[in-house]
């Protein structure tokens, strides 16, 4: 069963509106949500992407992440750690909640509700080709490329 990804916008961090249907006109597209800018599995992930952009950029794919951090979040993130993919601010989580990763977590015996680390690759088609779920944030980024450069 295929599943439409539900078209969006949202700011990167640099508060330039990214529309994925118009993403999607020239690219696949690779979404992963992470819980928090700045953290050190979130760090890990954004540079491991970040450091295979030009591989995907050849693959036809470009690279989203997106958590519920603001703007300048994203844009402090960016500059401290040199990421050079686009980070995009959901901040009322509409968008997490869309893609359904916004899932109640436990930490330390406490539940909270929370983003689930998750990756889709949509297709030009707006379809989503794949879903991972529970990411290691330390190799998906290769994992992810391997999968696109094998489309």
């Amino acid at each position: 069963m295929t599943t439409k990804a539900k078209d969006f916008t949202l700011p990167n961090q640099l508060g330039e509106s990214v529309t994925l249907s118009e993403v999607l006109k020239t690219h696949k597209v690779v979404l992963y949500f992470y819980p928090k800018d700045m953290t050190p599995g979130c760090t890990m992930e954004g540079i491991g992407f970040s450091q295979r952009q030009a591989q995907f950029e050849k693959a036809g794919t470009k690279v989203f992440g997106i958590s519920a951090d603001s703007v300048k979040s994203h844009e402090k993130f960016c500059e401290k750690e040199k990421l050079g993919i686009d980070l995009l601010a959901d901040e009322n989580s509409e968008v997490i909640k869309s893609f359904e990763v916004w899932q109640e977590k436990s930490m330390f015996g406490k539940k909270y509700m929370g983003i689930s680390r998750e990756s889709f690759v949509i297709g030009q088609d707006g379809e989503v080709i794949k879903h991972w779920e529970k990411v290691n944030p330390t190799n998906h980024p290769q994992e992810v490329l391997e999968f696109v450069q094998s489309l």
